[in-house]
């Protein structure tokens, strides 16, 4: 699976002014309206309800929030950067900072979990969580994972 596929360039956020959880994936929330064409509340809440399973926080700063939403025809995905780290429960008890968010419509299966299983390897790479934090603009995060999906995904 090539995670670049999933991500458009409207699809990524590089933004700072969050402090806790819940505003970070208000921002998801809020990225994935604008560039997915849905509905915010919708999907805020198939994320916080997702989170009420257990955190999404993989550790090294990265969490991978996902939902399956209703008006969707195929995986997409958003990235949001936050300029500081927010308190996320992530396994590793670190803040949080990336958010690569992945949204399935309600019946994708094993797309949705081939999906999941790409961005969570991706993102165990430390020099791409590097890169990731370094990227000055939307264009050079897209970058990385154009020139990084199909390597770290295979």
């Amino acid at each position: 699976m090539d995670i670049a596929d999933l991500l458009s360039s409207g699809g990524i956020v590089l933004r700072g002014g969050v402090s806790s959880k819940r505003q970070a994936l208000h921002a998801v929330a809020e990225t994935a309206s604008n560039a997915l064409n849905l509905d915010e509340d919708r999907v805020l809440e198939a994320l916080l309800e997702r989170e009420a399973l257990g955190s999404t926080g993989l550790g090294s700063g990265v969490a991978v929030p996902h939902a399956r939403v209703k008006g969707l025809d195929r995986v997409c995905a958003v990235f949001v950067r936050l300029e500081s780290p927010v308190a996320y429960e992530a396994l590793d008890d670190r803040p949080v900072d990336l958010m690569f968010a992945l949204f399935a419509p309600p019946e994708a299966g094993a797309e949705h979990l081939r999906a999941l299983a790409a961005v969570s390897r991706a993102m165990r790479s430390p020099e791409l969580r590097e890169r990731l934090r370094q990227a000055r603009t939307v264009d050079a995060v897209r970058a990385l994972f154009v020139k990084d999906a199909p390597a770290t995904a295979a």
